[in-house]
């Protein structure tokens, strides 16, 4: 009797995958959605029945029950590199004369020419052939783990199809690929959104990309994802083609997207992407560009990679798609720096997934230069077809009554005088306490790159501003002092204020680094937060120095220093680092510094790095140094103890090599890390 129910729940089992393949991977669907649901009704109803046959793989847990609290960390099995970009024909056949000369003298090279769809990229890895784990690209490296809301998405399979022309084993391989909304689902989910009283997305791939990360799969479930894989990756396989992949990937039952074509030339490459350009405006997702492969494998490998870019592929970006629009008006805004930026608002345009209100108008000097006015027909353009901005005025079309404007004299939000320094062209308001720099310097301290406080956002912010229960970002952490008050409000429970309490104080184990950079200075960006913290190694060190100490720094120039000097010179901000100290915050590298630091290769030493590394940008390589307890520098002398040396590596690595100092490769230095990680 169990044999036997074991076979008809397999069956129901079979049949669903391939209603789910004809549906969501061929949209060719077989069946209606009430013979579907009646299949899925059935085999929900054994497997109550019967628990222990409920396998991983079933269609009915696709969609789990518990919440992801952490996404773990994967490492890929290749690392899964960004791609550089192109604009030009010309850039192309450069492209296609670097790789003739980087292969055997009299080798053919052929093409594959892909769409670049605009979405959130993933890597899946199958063993066995049943899904195990997928993972965001992260740095390239290792990425965040998603498997629990990847598996929701129907055009992804939970176990690959059999084909017995597929000629390779695959017993363990990743396929990659790009997660997105169709235009049309994302505008029904914008408007469902509306009906509800929520915040509507921006545009598809952003949507997309928080989806990914929500920690219920049951939400996810609910978002209108798809994907279309376009790589094969596998260790253990000696694959022949690109061209070959993309076959094999539609027989394993995956989702590839039909537009690909080999090419025999760079000119036939040529000719494709400007196809392909054509078709942009009748697909049913956004593309920004095209994808343009070395086809066979083996001149992959051999071809390698720079940095965090293969040598052997490259994008082909499209031009920004375009829309004509008229202003109604131009207004100010505040920005976290007291910056005040003028806004054209705009007669509502759909325009590259995502409907266009409001456009950049950069700062007053570009107002003057264009010409722009009150009542001007604009053509509006999204900048990398993300940020929205007034390209040029139609002058032929300027209405007798359009308006010239002026800049602000005081903040449109506080009403401060404003300042404008000697040789910018912006205009600041000097106001500290200006709600909208408030509101915008906690939104950049509790973002993700940040402290990531989860639960913080643009409308909790606002709201707790405007309630006064946040003036300064020192304020986040006596929110645990405020709980009753918190969950008092109409909108917010128990749960979820609890949870936001957790976050914050969660935040307080973030690096030393991570917390400079939380601060908001102007012109300290992630990179030179990292390089200032592993200089001075503490806050206290960072305010004693001298505008030269800070020049000193590799890669910290004048305007950088002479910001952290005003920002630390200031007694409010002073006063705002003296409560996060108290609140327990990490302003010390010591501070910073987990059971991991004990006695290793790097601790102690002092590392300059040179030349281009395959797997880690300078500053991925130099956060590991200091994580593992040793120090870098910017340059070679007696007291440097090692140079890491990758490609192109110049007069640095020459140097060295004069002074007997030791030398690592990549390899080396690679090794070097796993050793202490295993």
């Amino acid at each position: 009797m169990s044999s036997q129910i074991a076979k008809k729940i397999n069956s129901l089992r079979e049949k669903i995958r391939e209603n789910d393949h004809k549906y969501y991977v061929l949209a060719q669907p077989s069946i209606s959605d009430r013979d579907y649901d009646k299949l899925i009704k059935e085999l929900e109803a054994l497997e109550a029945k019967h628990p222990e046959l409920i396998t991983a793989d079933s269609p009915t847990q696709r969609v789990g029950s518990d919440l992801t609290k952490e996404f773990k960390t994967v490492e890929h099995k290749i690392p899964m590199l960004s791609l550089s970009n192109t604009y030009s024909e010309d850039e192309l056949y450069d492209f296609d004369r670097r790789n003739k000369e980087g292969i055997s003298a009299g080798e053919k090279i052929e093409y594959v020419v892909e769409l670049k769809i605009d979405g959130a990229s993933v890597s899946i890895n199958y063993v066995n052939g049943i899904l195990k784990t997928a993972a965001t690209r992260g740095d390239g490296t290792a990425g965040e783990e998603i498997t629990n809301n990847v598996k929701t998405i129907k055009s992804v399979p939970l176990i690959i199809k059999k084909d017995n022309s597929v000629k390779y084993k695959l017993k363990d391989f990743e396929v990659r690929g790009e997660i997105f909304m169709k235009v049309k689902d994302f505008e029904n989910l914008n408007k469902e959104r509306e009906k509800r009283g929520e915040k509507v997305f921006a545009n598809p791939r952003n949507s997309t990309a928080g989806t990914l990360k929500l920690q219920d799969p049951k939400v996810v479930a609910k978002r209108p994802l798809n994907i279309f894989v376009y790589n094969l990756v596998s260790l253990e396989e000696e694959l022949k083609s690109q061209e070959e992949n993309l076959n094999t990937l539609k027989k394993l039952g995956f989702k590839v997207n039909e537009h690909f074509k080999k090419c025999s030339s760079i000119d036939e490459v040529i000719d494709t992407c400007h196809k392909f350009e054509k078709i942009r405006e009748k697909l049913e997702y956004e593309i920004d560009g095209a994808v343009i492969k070395v086809n066979l494998i083996k001149q992959q490998n051999k071809l390698g990679s720079i940095a965090k870019a293969p040598r052997w592929a490259v994008a082909f970006k499209f031009k920004s798609k375009q829309a004509v629009t008229k202003i109604k008006d131009i207004t100010w805004q505040v920005g976290r720096t007291g910056a005040v930026t003028p806004v054209a608002e705009l007669e509502p345009k759909f325009l590259a997934g995502s409907t266009i209100s409001r456009a950049t108008l950069h700062n007053f000097d570009e107002i003057v230069r264009k010409d722009i006015r009150i009542g001007d027909t604009v053509v509006i353009e999204k900048g990398g077809d993300v940020i929205p901005k007034v390209v040029e005025v139609n002058l032929k079309e300027r209405p007798s009554g359009s308006r010239k404007t002026k800049p602000p004299e005081n903040c449109p939000v506080c009403g401060s005088k404003l300042f404008k320094p000697e040789n910018e062209v912006a205009y600041y308001c000097e106001n500290t306490e200006c709600p909208d720099q408030v509101k915008g310097r906690i939104e950049h301290f509790a973002s993700r790159g940040a402290m990531d406080i989860e639960g913080l956002g643009e409308s909790l912010i606002d709201l707790f501003v405007e309630e006064s229960f946040l003036k300064t970002y020192a304020d986040i952490y006596k929110m645990k002092k405020i709980k009753a008050d918190l969950m008092a409000i109409e909108r917010l429970g128990e749960k979820s204020v609890t949870n936001l309490i957790n976050s914050i104080e969660k935040s307080k184990e973030k690096t030393f680094d991570k917390v400079l950079f939380a601060l908001g200075i102007r012109y300290v960006g992630s990179g030179a937060a990292k390089k200032l913290a592993a200089h001075f190694k503490s806050m206290d060190r960072l305010i004693e120095a001298s505008e030269e100490d800070i020049t000193s720094v590799h890669e910290i120039g004048e305007s950088i220093s002479k910001s952290v000097k005003r920002f630390l010179s200031d007694k409010h901000n002073r006063k705002n680092i003296e409560a996060l100290k108290k609140a327990g915050l990490k302003f010390s590298f010591a501070e910073s510094k987990t059971a991991i630091i004990k006695d290793n290769f790097f601790k102690d030493k002092t590392f300059v790095l040179t030349g281009s590394l395959l797997n880690y940008t300078r500053e991925d390589a130099e956060e590991k140094i200091i994580h593992f307890g040793g120090n870098t520098s910017s340059s070679v002398s007696k007291k440097t103890d090692y140079v890491i040396a990758g490609e192109k590596a110049g007069s640095k690595l020459d140097k060295a090599k004069s002074l007997g100092v030791k030398i690592l490769d990549e390899a080396a230095f690679t090794k070097k890390i796993s050793e202490i990680n295993s």
